[in-house]
């Protein structure tokens, strides 16, 4: 289960030390921020730094651009089916890319009835019934692929992507902080 960091109070102590124009989703780890840095990978790293700085805590960070999240509409096949359930499909955001053979090295009668489609950095779901009762989740899919996965439900990438489009965030990256055994934090004013 992710622990929640709530962003708009956090964003003061750490992405704003080195970017501009810090706006969240919700709170559960979407960021938007301006930067001049073109390197998805410089970027994550210095927001990892420099939450580790100044909270002591290594948390993963994948850096998300509005390419890969216009990429779920356009590439997701299960979008094709008829009568698929929205409320059903997620898209877990790796941190590197899978090889082409990957999907045959997995073992998936393991997350039967659940089903998967790899697309480079993403892997998109489709729930038979939730994801509260599934073995397709982010500790198999981090276990199983040696990867840092991060998962969005249909609506909020579809949202995301609409931000981008809006007038008030332009090309920002955004980034998806995950926590992992640490207790819930909160930062009251």
């Amino acid at each position: 289960m992710d622990n929640v960091l709530l962003l708009p109070k956090a964003q003061a102590k750490d992405a704003s030390i080195v970017f501009q124009k810090v706006v969240t989703y919700i709170q559960s780890g979407n960021v938007f921020v301006d930067t001049e840095e073109e390197s998805p990978g410089k970027v994550g790293f210095i927001i990892k730094q420099e939450i580790f700085k100044e909270f002591g805590h290594d948390v993963p960070v994948i850096v998300i651009g509005k390419e890969d999240l216009q990429a779920c509409l356009d590439r997701n096949l299960f979008l094709n089916e008829a009568e698929i359930d929205l409320k059903k499909l997620y898209v877990s955001f790796i941190s590197s890319e899978l090889p082409d053979n990957m999907i045959t090295q997995l073992n998936l009668n393991f997350i039967k009835p659940d089903e998967i489609q790899l697309d480079g950095k993403r892997i998109y779901l489709k729930y038979d019934i939730s994801p509260a009762k599934t073995k397709l989740d982010n500790k198999w899919i981090e276990k199983s692929m040696n990867v840092v996965s991060t998962t969005r439900n249909w609506n909020t990438v579809k949202t995301l992507l609409k931000m981008f489009d809006d007038s008030f965030i332009y090309n920002y990256p955004i980034f998806f902080l995950q926590f992992y055994q640490i207790s819930p934090i909160s930062y009251a004013s």
